[in-house]
């Protein structure tokens, strides 16, 4: 692997920075022989130069102007990194980095998490997507600062964590406009033998709809089985057949992709948990999206 000598680094960016090498080394306590010693390794190590001689100026070459721009990120990062363990003001919002299950439908993980843009002082949001699994054991590394799913840790689970049930809403059964006015008729009956689009076999969903299925005497014909519950809604809105929407999301769904409830599933209910490794939600971003949550979903 190779690494970066960050010294060198220091002497490029402050040589840069004081417009010579005399500048730098004199705000170093270097000698100037020592600085450019310096420099040159630095140049050495990335295959190029990266200060050109122009009479009795030292100027940037192409590389040099590049490697002055990451210069100045990371070593402002570093300023602000000390600031932040001193607990001074950093001018740069917190990052919350959120990791979101693939089976949570893309609406409802933006309902979900937008509370947590308007807390103060402002956070840098960033979404991962990704199996449960896979966000569990990132959230174990502490690479998330929180995981939303549609369940919570399961017993073969080896992660530490702790579920936070947001809230949870109806399932009801939307389709395009035609499809929806001959399937309200005799609703759940009509469902037997109608082109469905379904999640996929092994969701925490699918398994609730199979039972509910069964329990009202009906057997649907699968059109498709659709992991990404977008692209479940996009073929739904063609008219392939009819989709499970959360009620909470309902209104959204209409307005976005033009279709038209059917009728409600039983007592199928989508259930929506925050996964952290803090048995007690502190961090205020956190705090914001659980409330709000509380508040939209029917609990």
């Amino acid at each position: 692997m190779e690494w970066l000598n960050y010294h060198h680094l220091l002497y490029f960016w402050l040589a840069a920075r004081e417009g010579g090498v005399t500048r730098a080394s004199e705000e170093l306590r270097l000698s100037q022989s020592t600085v450019s010693a310096q420099i040159r390794l630095l140049e050495s190590a990335l295959g190029d130069r990266l200060f050109v001689r122009r009479g009795r100026r030292l100027e940037l070459t192409e590389l040099g102007r590049l490697v002055y721009r990451y210069a100045e990120e990371i070593f402002g990062l570093g300023r602000e990194l000390l600031d932040a363990v001193k607990g001074r003001p950093t001018g740069r919002p917190t990052p919350f980095v959120v990791g979101v299950a693939d089976v949570v439908p893309k609406l409802m993980a933006h309902r979900l998490l937008a509370p947590a843009l308007q807390v103060e002082p402002p956070v840098h949001l960033v979404c991962r997507e990704g199996k449960p699994s896979e966000l569990l054991a990132a959230l174990a590394l502490h690479r998330l600062d929180l995981v939303l799913a549609d369940a919570p840790v399961g017993p073969g689970i080896e992660v530490k964590a702790y579920d936070h049930l947001l809230g949870e809403s109806p399932i009801e059964v939307w389709a395009a406009p035609a499809l929806a006015a001959s399937l309200r008729r005799r609703f759940p009956r009509s469902l037997d033998g109608a082109p469905m689009l379904l999640p996929t076999v092994g969701t925490q969903l699918r398994r609730s709809l199979d039972q509910w299925f069964d329990e009202v005497g009906v057997r649907p014909v699968v059109a498709a089985e659709i992991e990404d519950s977008a692209l479940l809604k996009v073929f739904g809105a063609e008219g392939r057949g009819a989709f499970p929407v959360c009620a909470a999301i309902g209104r959204e769904v209409r307005r976005q992709f033009r279709v038209a409830r059917v009728g409600v599933a039983g007592t199928v209910r989508e259930r929506y948990y925050a996964i952290s490794i803090e048995r007690r939600l502190t961090h205020p971003a956190v705090v914001a999206l659980s409330r709000a949550a509380r508040a939209s979903l029917e609990s």
